[in-house]
């Protein structure tokens, strides 16, 4: 009754088919968090207002304050709703108040009972502020909860979720994630990220997450609990993250708070309604504050919802068209934090890499240093020193700068560059070899120009200076690794392509190769060539 299928990807992030007994939904999910006792927005209109396909309740609560009605009627009935129902066991409520007046058993039987589609098994969540050995054991005892499952669940078509524990201590995350991977559940869940997000610690986040990704079977959705700001979404997505689930929208309306796609305001600092939901455009801004306490929060309800789910289709549309790093990149500078976290993803270049697409429907825009971690920018760094070799022995390179990109776009025009080459060096042609350097690849030897995504990406100019440093790094280990007997730099003045060359220059002078820097003015005319030419044959 459960299938998981991965239509589209990139970077981590993936479009899924996801299959439950009520249903087929798309990943990544957002699911409201709906609280039978007060909800403003009844879960009946969360389908027909949202197209909400999915939403999560409590087990814990239902059990204890809605008598035997769920169990009675299925809990479909019981909240007048026909899609995929994901139901939390009562952890948070152990992380809140210490304990639940509720046993693991009685949790698994009564999630059953109600008919969900989607259950989780009753862990001891990690928290926060806690020691080591007190996270150790909600590892052990999460494990032990979740080993016995298989001899309580009497039924087979309920998807049950694994959750991993650990909190700030990554050791014990790989240990959780690796331990649950081992047994038959359906998802897993990333447990006690709340207080990590409520404090902005992305950073964190992104070693939890990637922690417990890099243990876990990649064919199982996994859920971020708690997750339900929207200006996060693409960074949790880009690494991996498919379902989410949050009570924000309503909490943050009943506080007044105005979600946006970059953050929350306060209704008192609006100034404008700067939204075309149904809310925002039905409403002045006058009349949203003017309306009583109850109606303006199920505005606000309203809108925070509309915002978290349109945000969720941008990322898809992003996904499908091969540009979740551009999107991930433009939300990250909404907040200094997650910058920062963007940055430090750098540590896990070989895993985002391996598991990234090789190819996609668009070229790439490379617009900071921020993006030397993207994926093509890294594969293209390995695979060229890892598996790249000259298929004869040249002697002389030839180092061409980033404008010249466009010479190379149409065969003839490259042939001629080597025929018009060849005429002034005797006929060695054979032994030239050409190469480009430029942002953000670095070094590209021109055979392999046409590879996507050498030859099509844009890349901001000038480059950053961290950038700059990378193309420098690059272009010198290249030559490190060839047995040239003669460099050629082409550079315009006056540019960060002046630095590269003395770079190179150095770098050559140090191993006692010939090294001839040309400044170019007008592209490649007849003059240049002549010069590059005599460069070639070794003549001053």
């Amino acid at each position: 009754m459960f299938s998981f299928e991965v239509r589209e990807r990139d970077l981590l992030g993936r479009i899924g088919r996801l299959e439950t007994k009520s249903g087929r939904v798309e990943t990544p999910l957002f699911l409201p968090v709906i609280n039978p006792a007060k909800q403003v927005v009844p879960a009946a209109d969360m389908k027909r207002l949202f197209g909400c396909d999915a939403l999560i309740t409590n087990a814990y609560i239902l059990k204890k304050h809605s008598e035997d009605g769920p169990a009675k009627n299925g809990l479909h009935k019981f909240l007048d709703y026909d899609g995929t129902v994901m139901t939390d066991s009562g952890a948070y409520q152990i992380l809140a108040y210490g304990q639940v007046e509720s046993t693991p058993e009685e949790i698994i039987q009564y999630q059953e009972m109600i008919d969900t589609d989607i259950a989780t098994i009753l862990d001891i969540p990690t928290g926060w502020e806690i020691s080591k050995e007190y996270a150790d054991h909600t590892v052990s005892e999460t494990l032990n909860r979740a080993k016995s499952l298989e001899a309580l669940k009497t039924r087979q078509d309920i998807a049950w979720v694994g959750p991993v524990q650990g909190g700030r201590y990554l050791d014990l995350v790989s240990c959780s994630a690796r331990e649950m991977a081992k047994l038959p559940f359906q998802i897993h869940a990333l447990g006690s990220p709340t207080s990590v997000m409520e404090q902005y610690l992305f950073s964190l986040l992104l070693d939890m997450v990637l922690t417990a990704k890099i243990q876990l079977p990649p064919d199982r959705p996994f859920h971020l609990f708690g997750a339900g700001h929207p200006f996060m979404f693409s960074f949790a997505i880009a690494l991996g993250c498919d379902l989410f689930d949050s009570a924000a929208y309503s909490i943050y309306a009943r506080e007044d708070r105005y979600m946006t796609e970059y953050g929350t305001l306060r209704t008192s600092v609006l100034r404008y309604l700067p939204c075309s939901c149904p809310v925002c455009s039905n409403n002045s801004l006058k009349e949203l504050l003017d309306m009583p306490k109850v109606d303006r929060e199920e505005s606000l309800t309203k809108h925070n919802l509309y915002v978290c789910f349109s945000e969720m289709k941008r990322i898809k549309q992003a996904i499908s068209e091969g540009r979740l790093w551009e999107y991930l990149e433009m939300r990250a500078h909404g907040h200094p934090s997650l910058l920062q976290a963007l940055k430090l993803l750098r540590k896990y270049d070989d895993y985002l890499e391996k598991n990234s697409p090789i190819t996609k429907r668009s070229g790439i825009f490379f617009f900071s240093s921020v993006g030397l971690s993207r994926p093509e920018v890294v594969r293209h760094r390995k695979r060229l020193f890892d598996r790249y070799s000259d298929p004869s022995r040249r002697t002389t390179l030839v180092l061409l700068p980033p404008s010249q990109m466009e010479f190379y776009r149409k065969r003839r025009e490259y042939r001629n560059l080597y025929e018009e080459i060849g005429l002034r060096v005797n006929g060695e042609i054979s032994k030239i070899d050409i190469c480009l350097y430029a942002a953000p690849f670095g070094i590209t030897p021109v055979e392999l120009h046409d590879v996507y995504p050498l030859s099509q990406c844009v890349a901001v100019y000038p480059p950053d200076d961290e950038t700059v440093d990378y193309i420098k790094d690059q272009v010198v280990e290249y030559i490190g690794m060839q047995n040239y007997e003669r460099i050629v730099v082409l550079y315009h003045a006056n540019t960060w392509e002046e630095e590269m060359t003395k770079a190179c220059d150095e770098a050559m002078s140090a191993r006692g190769i010939y090294c001839k820097v040309i400044r170019m003015e007008r592209g490649l005319n007849k003059n240049l060539l002549t010069n590059l030419a005599s460069a070639i044959s070794g003549i001053d």
